[in-house]
């Protein structure tokens, strides 16, 4: 595998478990979250750094496009954070964090358990 995209992956994986440990001593509760401005500002900037290294990784080898579900919508909300910031729904950031970072978290760790 290219050291790049290894690196890359693990940019991924790292900002994945950031997120995981802002919860590590509470439950996931959608209304804390959403009352607090400075865990939705880290958990934006981890899912920005998350699109951005998929991105990069697809952009360099168009393979991996099969291999991360949802890549191309994972940098579409990337671009989406970054560039329409005041259209972003609280609802739709809780719901990539129960339903969809946990499938992405087991594809990336397999990803770099396979570059072994």
């Amino acid at each position: 595998m290219d050291e790049r995209i290894l690196k890359w992956l693990y940019d991924i994986k790292i900002s994945i478990d950031e997120i995981d440990i802002y919860f590590i001593n509470e439950e996931k509760d959608f209304f804390r979250y959403r009352n607090n401005i400075m865990l939705k500002r880290a958990i934006e900037r981890n899912l920005e750094i998350i699109g951005e290294a998929i991105n990069r990784i697809i952009t360099r080898d168009e393979i991996y496009i099969e291999k991360i579900s949802n890549a191309k919508s994972i940098i579409g909300l990337r671009n989406q954070v970054i560039h329409a910031y005041d259209n972003i729904s609280d609802e739709n950031i809780w719901s990539i964090l129960i339903n969809h970072l946990p499938k992405l978290k087991i594809e990336i760790e397999n990803l770099i358990q396979h570059s072994k």
